[in-house]
């Protein structure tokens, strides 16, 4: 390319299986990377034949419940600090998996963290929430003291960074006293023990530090650390938490509590520079990343300081002393300069790429080498285990106190270039391409590392029926959408009156989303369509496509240019509530919205008589209007009046599920009577008569049945049960009990993103978005006599974004998926069947095409 940059070893394999990075090199001075891709990993955690989610009911409606952010005392500067806070130790557990490698258990934290509180008057303890299993999180700011006022003054000065950072630029008093926040976040995947050990370490020395260097830099930094991000995890020694959740693959979707306590503390102190504690990679991996880089990120200024900070690290962690030859421990290693892809910032998932958005400048996810979860966990000597986390305990210090002297050093620069990412974005400034030019000092920027995108004037969600037709679905998914984005602190306005814009004219009540504003890039990435980046390198970390504009259900309009000063508008802190019951006549209840499905599977719990229309949708009777008001308030959905009185009766669909963490969450999540089965529960003997249908994706091999729980299985297809099949699983599922007359065909298991379809108004997919996700894609051809085509691939090119490539030998792309059925449905004997090539449930993200497994079930079922 003519670019001057080191000879660097390409990244094959990133497969994080259950938290072990496998990296394998090319010889050094090779160009590029075998092209062969890796196996698809889901959720961070590859189940396995046997492995179907189990998560108890319980950690899903903790995750469910609609609590309000906590209130991290001192938000809007009513505390200063210190902030006491006496905790209440859990109880002890004796099966605490941090234990055995001599780190502190959860049970073990709140006692130390009390015994630091009382040190002195610098370590303030809270409670930033409560983990899917119940756990409380613990936030932990290091400070000089502050008064109720100072603390006060601080929050004026970080909200006018964000929100008038033209004159923030300008003001001597945020350059001079403002506190540069930084955030290190611990054991977010649970078994990635020793980021915790080493926080604890280091909040109890600068408690205790006497030394001028120490109280300079808490007199001029907050220091916020985020102890255990995972309990669940921490002390069942799994990288997920109790509901199976990777938290470092949530950050767009925000479905878990843990993920979200991270988000509120991303807005409430707009951390400038953040690390993010993980393991195990050898030698000790300091990001930032290989390309892609994510095209929606201020990413020169992110680049230059990540870049410099990372030199401070690798610095740091080589001069503990650690040898390959005497330790174990190999040199550290930058992505950036040492790797060639394979190791991305591309999705906005992981906590370091999710961080920029809200105004951190540095960010980085560090992997510290000495591996002791999975394998190791269990096959190594316990003194082994034990040094080696006392090692990565020690790396991981090192990497946190060489963070902290570089922010020092550097704060005055890092908050100029935090305000200068707000700037940009409320003036609708360009961004700036990477070049040797524009970003001095990082050496080997070539032009694989340039992404850019160009950010349109506005986003228009549409109210009532300015979508085409999709009516209160569509309200029902903008409501979910803009409280959503406002959750995520952007800007939404509401218009007070009917404007046109971008050539099309909207009704009052329709939202907006100016484009001008500090976190334009956060707003961007969670709209806009993406981008295909299938041609740029050959291997992915992980997703590489998602558009809550496409996938979330609500109609989504870019306008790439106009004049909004004519559209008046107020500010939006909640979406308007479109609950609604029709005062006449029979109830209509659309199926189109996963809200929709499970206001219905309540109103079905309650004995409620609800029949099903030829369009898919639930008839309600007026006698139980009183029922519906209910739901319609709880579930914010719209009942309107309708002369019909449906077809066939609906039923309680109760679901024997052997599928993946995040479908088993957001089959809860509509409300499905759910039982947890795999091939293991199946041969333990499983008792049919709790299930009406039987949903399959992972953990279910009918070839691995023993001969009672095959005919068990066999009894229940041929009695009436229904099948519903995702994938690969799902299909040989169908293909092993003799059903449906289909050919599967398995696309490149390592594609993943947004794809266009084409519906055909069926009872599964009518009124489905027009888009839909895929992971390892498959659809289906040969197909037998009744075999009804739900849902189609677009013709062309199918994927919108994300990365989706044929295989070495031509096959598996998406030119070859094009125009086949990915979603075929019928019966075979007594067994109703509805097969997905599709991920309509994919890590409970793509909540407008979750209705389609919601009619599916209902379809199938029998009862």
């Amino acid at each position: 390319m003519g670019i001057s940059r080191p000879s660097r070893p390409v990244l094959l394999t990133t497969a994080a299986t259950a938290g072990a990075l496998v990296l394998t090199a090319l010889a050094p001075g090779s160009a590029t990377a075998d092209p062969t891709p890796r196996p698809a990993v889901r959720e961070g955690s590859p189940l396995g034949a046997d492995r179907a989610a189990e998560a108890p009911e319980g950690a899903a409606e903790r995750a469910l419940e609609d609590t309000p952010a906590p209130h991290l005392g001192g938000d809007k500067g009513r505390d200063g600090y210190p902030r006491e806070r006496k905790l209440t130790a859990p109880p002890e557990n004796p099966a605490d998996k941090s234990m055995k490698l001599g780190l502190t258990p959860y049970h073990g934290i709140a006692p130390k963290l009390n015994a630091l509180q009382r040190l002195g008057d610098r370590v303030s303890v809270e409670i930033a929430g409560r983990s899917a299993g119940g756990h409380q999180l613990y936030l932990v700011t290091v400070t000089a003291p502050e008064s109720a006022r100072e603390a006060a003054r601080q929050e004026r000065m970080r909200e006018r960074i964000e929100n008038s950072p033209g004159a923030a630029a300008r003001d001597k008093a945020i350059k001079s006293s403002y506190k540069t926040p930084v955030f290190i976040n611990n054991n977010i995947h649970g078994n990635e023990w020793e980021g915790t050990d080493a926080a604890l370490k280091l909040v109890e020395k600068l408690a205790k530090a006497k030394d001028g260097k120490s109280r300079s830099l808490l007199a001029h930094n907050r220091l916020y650390f985020n102890i255990t991000a995972n309990p669940d995890g921490r002390i069942a020694g799994t990288r997920a938490n109790a509901n199976g959740f990777d938290l470092n693959r949530d950050f767009i979707t925000a479905s878990q509590p843990e993920a979200r306590a991270v988000r509120h503390i991303a807005v409430a102190k707009q951390p400038a520079v953040m690390i993010d504690l993980h393991g195990y990679v050898n030698g000790t991996l300091i990001e930032p990343t290989t390309p892609p880089h994510g095209e929606n990120y201020e990413y020169d200024l992110f680049l230059k300081n990540s870049y410099s900070n990372a030199l401070g690290m690798e610095a740091a962690v080589n001069g503990l002393g650690y040898t390959e030859e005497k330790d174990g421990v190999k040199p550290a290693v930058i992505p950036f300069r040492d790797q060639e892809e394979g190791w991305d910032d591309w999705p906005p998932i992981f906590t370091p790429q999710y961080m920029p958005f809200h105004g951190a400048v540095a960010t980085h996810t560090i992997e510290f080498p000495m591996q002791v979860n999975n394998d190791a966990y269990e096959t190594q000597p316990v003194a082994e285990l034990r040094r080696r986390a006392a090692v990565n305990v020690d790396i991981a210090g090192a990497a946190m106190r060489a963070t902290l002297d570089w922010t020092d050093r550097h704060r005055t620069s890092v908050i100029a270039d935090q305000i200068e990412v707000f700037r940009r974005g409320a003036t609708g400034a360009e961004q700036v391409p990477v070049s040797e030019e524009t970003v001095p000092g990082v050496p080997g920027i070539g032009p694989e590392d340039v992404y850019t995108t160009e950010f349109p004037r506005a986003y228009v969600i549409p109210a009532g029926d300015a979508d085409g037709g999709r009516g209160q679905r569509s309200a029902t998914a903008a409501a979910r959408l803009v409280d959503h984005l406002v959750a995520n602190d952007v800007r939404v306005e509401r218009a007070s009156h009917g404007f046109r814009l971008g050539g099309r004219t909207y009704p009052k009540g329709s939202y907006v989303v100016d484009m001008h504003q500090p976190k334009r890039g956060l707003a961007n990435v969670m709209l806009a369509d993406g981008r295909d980046i299938s041609d740029k390198v050959s291997t992915m970390y992980d997703i590489s496509g998602w558009s809550l504009g496409r996938l979330w259900g609500a109609s989504v309009d870019s306008v790439k240019s106009g004049d909004l000063d004519g559209v008046r508008t107020r500010t939006v802190r909640a979406a308007s509530r479109v609950g609604y019951v029709a005062p006449h006549g029979n109830l209509r209840l659309r199926l189109d919205d996963p809200r929709e499905i499970a206001a219905l599977n309540s109103l079905l719990a309650d004995g409620v008589s609800v029949r099903r229309d030829r369009d898919g949708s639930a008839v309600v009777p007026s006698s139980a209007r009183r029922a519906a008001a209910a739901v319609a308030k709880k579930y914010d959905v719209a009942f309107d009046a309708t002369k019909v009185k449906g077809k066939a009766a609906l039923h309680r669909t109760r679901v024997a599920a052997a599928v993946t963490p995040g479908e088993l969450f957001a089959l809860r999540e509509m409300n499905f009577d759910v039982v947890p089965v795999s091939t293991a529960v199946l041969n333990s003997g499983f008792g049919w008569k709790k299930a009406d249908v039987l949903f399959v994706s992972a953990g279910l091999d009918r070839g691995k049945l023993n001969d009672a729980a095959k005919a068990r299985l066999d009894r229940f297809l041929a009695g009436g049960g229904g099948l519903v099949g995702r994938g690969a699983a799902g299909a040989a599922l169908n293909a092993d009990a003799g059903l449906l007359a289909v050919e599967a065909v398995e696309g490149n298991g390592d594609a993943n993103g947004v794809v266009r379809v084409a519906n055909t108004g069926g009872t599964v997919t009518g009124g489905a978005p027009d888009h839909s996700f895929v992971y390892s894609p498959s659809w289906f051809t040969g197909l037998g006599p009744g075999v009804r085509v739900e849902q189609k691939y677009g013709t062309g090119n199918p994927l919108v974004s994300g990365h989706w490539r044929a295989l070495e030998d031509g096959t598996g792309g998406p030119s070859d998926a094009a125009g086949r059925a990915c979603v075929v449905s019928g019966t075979a004997g007594a067994a109703e069947v509805v097969l997905f090539g599709t991920e309509p449930l994919f890590r409970d993200h793509p909540k407008g095409v979750f209705p389609q497994v919601g009619r599916a079930l209902l379809s199938v079922g029998r009862g």
